[in-house]
């Protein structure tokens, strides 16, 4: 015996609610199977729940399209990030700069190790204590490092803070759209669901059962056959 499942996508619950009312569109009015109250709910929540996924859709796709540029961005400024505080480093360990100046870094006076940049939010710290490091250093009469200079450090890492600033943006508007249009969901099902029962109970008196089935696909209900059940050739599901 086929069961009834209610779309577990908010695609299929699109097409389960336009089902029904293209079928009402095409339905005697004096012989429907959902009530008029029903369909005009249905009719009124669409137009919303359709707006509010295809923002959300436009929302993803503008901040995925921005996502290559913006990795390329991270990466060139780890690059340079990275490499300066190595030339520091180095520069230290020839005594070429004293050691106690890299606490202007904010770097360990003890080791050399470059700290963690994998994350965007700690190259964003360091990138931000280089620059003010290295200006603070040349300041007080400091040799300024050259290859890569500060200024070709800043250009990245400037290009890089505007970029994570901009798809940070997007990332929010896409969440918000998200949470909005997740809020919909359970008037969805629960206009589904009242629809689908309103369906099996107009054509409950119907025999035989494959055709009561029939009767209610029509309308855009859906059902699943268990494991062992062959479907029914032919029958368009909505999933």
């Amino acid at each position: 015996m086929p069961y009834r499942r209610l779309p577990n996508t908010d695609q299929a619950r699109i097409r389960a609610l336009k089902a029904v009312l293209e079928r009402a569109d095409r339905q005697q009015t004096y012989d429907l199977a959902v009530s008029f109250k029903s369909l005009m709910e249905t009719r009124n929540f669409l137009v919303k729940f359709e707006a509010a996924q295809a923002y959300y859709a436009e929302c993803y796709a503008r901040q995925a399209k921005a996502a290559p540029k913006h990795q390329g961005n991270v990466k060139m400024a780890r690059l340079y990030v990275s490499h300066f505080i190595q030339v520091l480093n180095l520069a230290v360990i020839r005594n070429e700069i004293r050691s106690s100046y890299k606490e202007l870094y904010g770097l360990d006076v003890a080791s050399n190790v470059v700290p963690d940049l994998s994350s965007e939010s700690s190259l964003l710290e360091w990138g931000r204590k280089v620059i003010e490091g290295e200006n603070r250093r040349t300041s007080q009469g400091g040799i300024p490092i050259y290859n890569p200079t500060i200024a070709k450090v800043k250009v990245h890492y400037d290009i890089f803070r505007e970029s994570y600033e901009r798809q940070k943006n997007l990332q929010a508007l896409t969440n918000r759209s998200l949470e909005a249009l997740a809020a919909m969901r359970a008037e969805a099902d629960g206009l589904i669901l009242n629809i689908w029962n309103q369906i099996e109970q107009k054509f409950s008196d119907v025999t035989p059962n494959e055709k009561r089935l029939d009767k209610c696909r029509e309308y855009g209900v859906v059902y699943y056959y268990r494991t062992g059940e062959k479907a029914k050739e032919g029958v368009n599901e909505i999933g």
